[in-house]
């Protein structure tokens, strides 16, 4: 993989220290990390245990997993609107702020409305919107307290970053789950909002020592206004983007119903931006004259990233369901009185933290001593095929739990200690690698981007999950011997060691670029 630098080298000095404001982001980070975590890793037992009970027990975990993977897809899909608030108009420092305050009130929402199914749903809602409306913005804003002459110091700060996440992960996968059960839910989902609203101070507190790079004028030379061009210089385009339009519409006529609406809109969003961007691709010429080179290879090179994001959505559809297909699995093993299932997600923020280090100081220098350079990419590639194993693992133990042979709980250990290993690879990876492939005008939209692959992995459990329910399916995987879930366990590694073929594939002929401040 090659690389290219945009503008003039700066040479870094070594000595240069972590900007002053970093701990304000990091301690904000925290507090908010455990906020999410805190009420995400209760929510899927609450569902079953409480707010679903009018439903037959058997649909119950099927309907928590809806519920659930629906929450995730909100949550991802609203950097979409961060981003775009954030590049244009508020700036990145506003946008966390005002949706802070948003996701504060959502998660008051949670501890008022615990009887009250509505009421609880208006919870998630908001805490959709403010969580994912953020989150393109505040590890940008990470990126903007650098410039070309620490931005070595980047690297040790996203780690950080994501370190801390895991922080207060941890300590949310643990206690939260013994407040629920001895508390009760009003408790559980209180504690998360003051969290957050704590959160909300921090970040607050450092708002003079912030380097504050201002929204992006209007532009006529943005994304889509290249894109648009591009679409409309020739007629492939044009039909690739009225494909798009087709498969968007006929997403909803297909999937009527409100309960089907996040499905639908999840697939037009997917057809549109798919074949959408084949048609730019194969026009993006027809934009020069119109633009300058510069806006026009801005988008090819976004479009280049795009892909790499797509082949990195299957790995999402694997590692989210550790905290809903994992957990209903961890239901039906023994384990003592007093652990609960919900518990065991603690072990991966746990994982995360000894690994960061530990692959920092130790796995990638000794790497380096045998020639061998883990790049970004090559990371990436190596995470998602990692989170492969993990479900190979956990599909093997289903098959034990489906013979009716008793297993302890304290199995799940090795399925973690994969996915989170991959998880290391490619999300922590990924933050950094999105920021630094970003044009300035453009990098709260392509941070939003990376979310939004989140998205699209939590809408392939989805569809899944519906496939199941369709009788041919369900006669096919009896026909193989296998039980419904193993058979899903099965069929998610095996898309998750294509994806990382493909990726790996694509990852050669990709070339890096270097879009830090100069």
């Amino acid at each position: 993989m090659s690389s290219n630098t945009a503008g003039a080298a700066v040479q870094p000095d070594p000595k240069t220290p972590i900007p002053r404001q970093i701990p304000y982001i990091i301690g904000n980070e925290g507090c908010e990390r455990f906020s999410f975590y805190g009420m995400r890793n209760i929510l899927t037992v609450f569902l079953v245990s409480s707010l679903l009970q009018y439903l037959p027990e058997a649909d119950r975990a099927g309907a928590a997993k809806d519920v659930f993977h629906t929450f995730v897809i909100g949550v991802y899909f609203f950097p979409l609107l961060g981003g775009w608030i954030s590049d244009r108009f508020w700036g990145k420092y506003h946008t966390i702020f005002w949706l802070s305050l948003v996701y504060c009130a959502g998660q008051f929402c949670l501890a008022l409305f615990v009887d009250n199914r509505p009421g609880f749903y208006a919870g998630l809602c908001l805490i959709a919107l403010g969580s994912g409306g953020i989150k393109p913005c505040v590890s940008a804003f990470v990126g903007d307290q650098f410039d070309q002459t620490n931005k070595h110091r980047a690297k040790v700060v996203f780690d950080a970053f994501y370190w801390i996440i895991n922080f207060g992960s941890f300590f949310a996968s643990l206690l939260m789950p013994i407040f629920l059960r001895s508390l009760g839910p009003a408790i559980a989902f209180g504690v998360p909002g003051v969290l957050m609203f704590i959160s909300t101070v921090i970040l607050w507190s450092g708002r003079k020592r912030y380097v504050m790079v201002p929204p992006a004028p209007p532009d006529p030379h943005s994304f889509l206004r290249v894109c648009r061009t591009a679409i409309g210089s020739g007629a492939p385009g044009k039909l690739f983007a009225a494909a798009g339009v087709a498969v968007a519409i006929a997403a909803f006529v297909l999937l009527p119903g409100f309960e089907n609406f996040v499905k639908a809109a999840c697939l037009a969003l997917v057809a549109v931006i798919a074949f959408g961007g084949i048609g730019v691709r194969l026009q993006l010429e027809g934009a020069r004259g119109h633009h300058p080179d510069e806006a026009v290879e801005g988008v090819r090179g976004v479009l280049r990233v795009l892909v790499l994001f797509a082949l990195v959505t299957p790995f999402w559809s694997l590692f989210d369901q550790k905290a809903s297909t994992w957990v209903l699995q961890a239901d039906a093993m023994t384990k003592p009185h007093w652990f609960q299932s919900s518990q065991m997600q603690a072990l991966n923020p746990a994982l995360v933290m000894l690994l960061i280090p530990l692959n920092n100081l130790v796995l990638y220098p000794a790497m380096r001593r045998f020639g061998i350079e883990p790049t970004a990419l090559r990371r990436m590639t190596a995470g998602i095929a990692f989170s492969g194993v993990a479900w190979v693992i956990v599909g093997g133990m289903q098959l034990v739990l489906d013979g009716g042979h008793p297993f302890t709980i304290a199995w799940q250990v090795v399925p973690y200690a994969f996915l989170t290993l991959g998880e290391v690879l490619v999300s922590a990876t990924g933050l950094e690698f999105a920021y630094s492939q970003a044009p300035q005008a453009m990098k709260g939209a392509l941070m939003s981007f990376w979310m939004l692959s989140v998205t699209i992995g939590n809408l392939w459990v989805l569809v899944v999950n519906a496939s199941v329910k369709n009788a041919a399916v369900t006669n096919f995987i009896a026909s193989t011997g296998f039980g419904v879930t193993a058979f899903q366990m099965f069929f998610f590694a095996a898309f998750a060691f294509a994806a990382a073929l493909a990726f790996g594939l694509v990852a050669r002929s990709y070339r890096v670029v270097d879009h830090y401040r100069k």
